[in-house]
């Protein structure tokens, strides 16, 4: 049974969103500074690489990264591949939804993981408004994407994380699914789960796991 490992790994390189806090991993302590042991030290915004978008997050009042439902984040998922000439996901891109609860977004944006150098990219593939009424209405309950948002880059409003987010529907960002084909999976998504602040969302180790009949 095959494991993907789809989180991309915090560090000084990754790209960050704009406008959000950068990366910070620095050693507090060290065994060969005379430390009994290595103790590292990290900062960084809660919404960077790989991460969960809480309610929160555009719903000021609304549930926080530590009350979301754990039984969202683990499940059956399908992940839907989008051809590289699309940028923006409509409705009629992502086929029949019946019995499916997590979807993931595989697109263009994966390959951008391979040139960190870049930095953020705003010509991101993202989903449309339409659709993410589409996703309410087919009761998905987390919706992932394989870049840092879910959303089109610029827009004063965000139309599709309010969407999703006032039906307490789970998103998940910045996703690697380079080496993950398009199927069914099961998703084990785990927020760092904290208290405090805004509480609007939180890094996540995510993996998929092959299904046994595939």
């Amino acid at each position: 049974m095959k494991i993907y490992d789809v989180t991309v790994p915090i560090s000084a390189e990754v790209p960050i969103y704009r406008g959000d806090p950068g990366v910070l991993v620095s050693a507090f302590k060290s065994i060969a500074g005379g430390s009994t042991a290595n103790v590292s030290e990290i900062s960084f915004g809660v919404h960077t690489g790989t991460h969960v978008d809480a309610p929160n997050h555009f719903i000021d009042g609304a549930k926080r990264v530590h009350e979301l439902d754990p039984e969202k984040l683990i499940g059956p998922c399908r992940v839907i591949e989008i051809y590289d000439e699309i940028v923006e996901i409509e409705p009629n891109h992502i086929g029949d939804l019946a019995g499916i609860e997590r979807v993931l977004f595989k697109t263009r944006n994966s390959q951008f993981w391979s040139e960190p150098e870049k930095g953020f990219r705003t010509d991101f593939t993202y989903i449309t408004p339409e659709t993410a009424i589409t996703l309410v209405e087919n009761n998905i309950k987390l919706v992932g994407i394989d870049y840092l948002s879910i959303e089109k880059s610029g827009g004063k409003t965000k139309p599709v994380h309010t969407t999703l987010l006032a039906k307490e529907i789970v998103i998940l960002e910045g996703l690697d699914l380079r080496e993950v084909p398009p199927g069914d999976y099961e998703l084990i998504c785990m927020p760092l789960k904290y208290i405090g602040a805004g509480g609007d969302g939180a890094p996540a180790r995510t993996i998929l796991r092959q299904k046994p009949d595939r």
